[in-house]
């Protein structure tokens, strides 16, 4: 069975009013980068990212609360891919001092509750460790057991170089566990992720993504130049544009709606706006070869019939080819995971509006071109 056979549409004819629907779309996004921003990961804030996990809804205004009164200074918290998952994020990449020695004396404490009057001396503090050297290996064994049993983060070493020690792990992330554990009875969570980025790389990384995806965008521009007319490049360079800023308009928009739609712009998401520049340009290179296919065979005809029929010709490919990759999204959006869902998102969105673009932007842009210039294009 063949779909969409024997189309007759006038794309050309209704330019102008999916021009103002564009335009309008990309208003509501630049409005919206002014007023609200948007959202950017850990990859590119840096600082300490810790994502929890309850196993029932939460009411996240409480745990705010509960997590701005143990010290941690300015926290951010909202709600992480539903009701029942709550993200951390603060600038610190490490405990403070104060709580340090906070944590450590808890963590001796437990250590006397496992087995009192025991003798071990303190042999090393880092930023995010402190390691305790006991007399004995069976000592130390039970210690580094009983602790990770009570949710601490331990290694067990017991050789001639490194002698009898346990390290504890003393992350933010256990902070945050150790005080708001007994504070939900009945909802336990677990840590699902903690990950750190220093600010300077993640200002790095910022630029890199934002050079990575201006670039790809331009180098397509520079080969379309050579390969039909300029005019191509720069309908087809407007269209890649068109489709970033929508797609990307739309992660500020929509932000905050829906705990599901909370997304941030993080790496996964950059991959998918160099995903999303690549597939949009082939679907709108497709029709730029059948108008000059078009142009060549049928030179007596108007340009402005020309590309219509060219549009018509590749519309079957251009819907069934984008459907089925666009289900891929859906099921990926919904199915994926948080770590996925920005990624699935971005390619989700792109992928209607740079089919619609490849249609209703690149090619109009060509036609309107060759009108106010009154130049007629020719292969």
């Amino acid at each position: 069975m063949r779909i969409f056979q024997n189309v007759n549409i006038d794309f050309l004819g209704k330019r102008k009013i999916w021009y103002m629907v564009s335009s309008s779309l990309i208003l509501l996004g630049i409005i919206s980068f002014i007023i609200r921003g948007l959202e950017f990961g850990i990859d590119f804030q840096g600082g300490t990212e810790i994502g929890l996990a309850f196993q029932k809804p939460v009411d996240i205004s409480e745990i705010r609360n509960q997590i701005n009164s143990i010290g941690l200074g300015q926290v951010e918290v909202k709600t992480f891919g539903s009701s029942k998952g709550v993200l951390v994020r603060t600038e610190l990449q490490a405990i403070p001092k104060n709580l340090f020695s906070k944590i450590e004396s808890n963590i001796k404490s437990s250590i006397n509750s496992i087995l009192p009057n025991i003798e071990f001396t303190t042999l090393e503090r880092t930023e995010n460790s402190v390691t305790f050297k006991f007399q004995n290996a069976d000592t130390a064994k039970i210690i580094s057991e009983k602790l990770l049993e009570n949710g601490y983060q331990t290694t067990y070493t017991n050789d001639e170089q490194f002698g009898k020690n346990v390290v504890i792990r003393v992350g933010i992330s256990d902070w945050i566990k150790e005080n708001i554990k007994g504070k939900f009875s009945g909802n336990n969570f677990i840590i699902l992720k903690e990950e750190q980025v220093g600010p300077k790389i993640g200002e790095e990384l910022k630029s890199d993504a934002f050079i990575a995806i201006i670039l790809a965008i331009i180098s397509i521009m520079v080969y379309l130049a050579f390969r039909f007319k300029f005019i191509f490049s720069i309908g087809a360079g407007i269209a890649l544009f068109h489709d970033v800023l929508i797609t990307l308009g739309l992660f500020s928009l929509l932000y905050g709606v829906f705990d599901y739609l909370n997304l941030e712009i993080s790496i996964n998401v950059v991959a998918a706006f160099l995903t999303l520049v690549g597939y949009s340009i082939n679907d709108t290179v497709i029709v730029f070869d059948r108008i000059r296919e078009n142009l060549k065979i049928h030179k007596t005809a108007s340009l402005e019939s020309n590309i219509n029929h060219a549009i018509n010709q590749t519309f079957p490919r251009t819907v069934i080819t984008s459907l089925t990759v666009w289900l891929v999204t859906v099921i990926l959006f919904f199915l994926g995971g948080d770590v996925l869902r920005g990624f699935a998102f971005a390619l989700f969105i792109g992928i209607i509006v740079g089919t619609y673009s490849s249609i209703y932007v690149a090619s109009a842009i060509v036609y309107d071109y060759s009108l106010k210039a009154k130049k007629k294009i020719e292969f």
